[in-house]
């Protein structure tokens, strides 16, 4: 993990952040819900999985609207980490970006094991 991993938040932190996204939220609903469910992913597996399971831009979209930057609030690697089939294969390769960006073929799923 790195040295500036933030403290973990709570439960009731984190139902502040969804909440705090809810009433400020208009539009598609779908977003809302689904940013609110990359913020719990993000608290259990780390933002490295949600950064491998979505591209950049849907991150970046999730960010704004929930208002908060997921590498600054959540772990890096979160203690379910191990469970993300991304996560795994992308332990194996020489960058993490690449296999964000997708220039490194056959990691970003989003299976669960």
């Amino acid at each position: 993990m790195s040295e500036t991993t933030p403290p973990e938040l709570s439960d009731e932190e984190l139902g502040v952040i969804a909440g705090k996204a809810a009433g400020n939220f208009k539009g598609n609903a779908h977003q809302l819900e689904a940013a609110i469910g990359a913020l719990f992913v993000a608290k259990h597996y780390g933002w490295k999985v949600v950064y491998l399971v979505h591209d950049i831009r849907t991150v970046r979209k999730y960010e704004k609207i929930l208002g908060v930057n997921l590498k600054d609030t959540m772990p890096e690697v979160g203690h379910k980490a191990e469970r993300s089939l991304a996560y795994i294969a992308a332990q194996k390769v020489s960058s993490f970006w690449k296999a964000v960006k997708g220039e490194i073929p056959g990691i970003k799923t989003p299976e669960i094991k």
